[in-house]
C-alpha cells in the first residue's frame, strides 16, 4: 500500500501532495533544485510538477520556485500559496513576510543558514512544525568554489525527510547530469549533496522535548 504521507525524524508526518515552494536570489540554483528534485521523485515513480516564478531578471533578485509530488496524478496547475515544504536558499530572504506566507501549520522550513534551528525558531514569529538549517553556502564554496546552493539545499531536504534514498538520488544525477558537467563540477555537486546530508539540523516544535538533532544518514 502507497504511503498517503512523509514522516520526518522527529515525529511529525507531512500529507502527501507535498507542495514545496523555494525561494531564492537569481543565481542560486532554486530553479535548478525545483527541477532536479522533480525529476529525481518522478524515476521512482511520484507524479510531479516543477515550475519557476521570475520576479527581476537582474542577478541577485528573488525569485520563486514550487514542487509538487503526488502519489496520484496531479490536477492543479497554480503556484503554491500554502506549502508545507518552505526552502529559503537566502536567509536574507526571511526579513521579507511574504516569504513565510502561508507556511502550513506543522510543516517543514529548511534555511541556508549556520544559525542553529532553535535560535532560528526564537527569531521567527508564530512557526509550528519542523525548523531546519544547513550551511549551503559554506557548503557549496568547499565542493564548488562557489555559492550556488541548489545541490546543497537539495541533499538537506533528503537528509530530513528521506523522501529519496541518497544512493537513488546520486543515481540520477550520475544518468541525467554527469555529462554536462566537467569531471571536476560534477564531482563536487556529489560531495555538496552528501555534506549536506550530513549537516543538516532541525528542531521539532511540535515536540515537548525541543532538542536538536543532527541528521546523518550513515547512521
Amino acid at each position: 500500500m502507497i504511503s498517503q504521507s512523509l514522516k520526518i525524524d522527529g515525529g511529525l508526518s507531512l500529507h502527501y501532495p507535498l507542495e514545496i515552494r523555494w525561494h531564492g536570489r537569481g543565481g542560486q540554483g532554486a530553479v535548478t533544485a525545483s527541477k532536479f528534485l522533480a525529476e529525481t521523485v518522478l524515476a521512482l515513480g511520484k507524479e510531479v510538477q516543477s515550475f519557476p516564478q521570475f520576479g527581476s531578471e537582474r542577478r541577485g533578485a528573488p525569485i520563486m520556485a514550487f514542487t509538487r509530488i503526488s502519489n496520484d496524478p496531479i490536477t492543479l496547475y497554480n503556484t503554491i500559496d500554502s506549502p508545507n515544504i518552505l526552502i529559503v536558499l537566502d536567509a536574507t530572504l526571511l526579513k521579507y513576510p511574504q516569504v513565510l506566507q502561508g507556511f502550513k501549520e506543522n510543516g517543514l522550513l529548511l534555511v541556508n543558514s549556520e544559525e542553529k534551528p532553535a535560535d532560528l525558531c526564537n527569531r521567527l514569529d508564530n512557526i509550528s512544525g519542523v525548523i531546519a538549517t544547513v550551511p549551503a553556502t559554506k557548503i557549496a564554496i568547499e565542493c564548488l568554489g562557489k555559492p550556488i546552493v541548489n545541490t546543497a539545499m537539495f541533499g538537506a531536504l533528503i537528509g530530513i525527510t528521506k523522501l529519496i534514498p541518497l544512493e537513488d538520488a546520486l543515481l540520477v544525477m550520475e544518468k541525467k547530469y554527469r555529462e554536462e558537467f566537467s569531471e571536476k563540477i560534477f564531482a563536487g555537486n556529489l560531495e555538496a549533496i552528501k555534506m549536506a546530508c550530513k549537516l543538516v539540523q532541525m528542531v521539532d516544535t511540535t515536540l515537548a522535548n525541543q532538542q536538536t538533532n543532527a541528521v546523518n544518514l550513515q547512521e
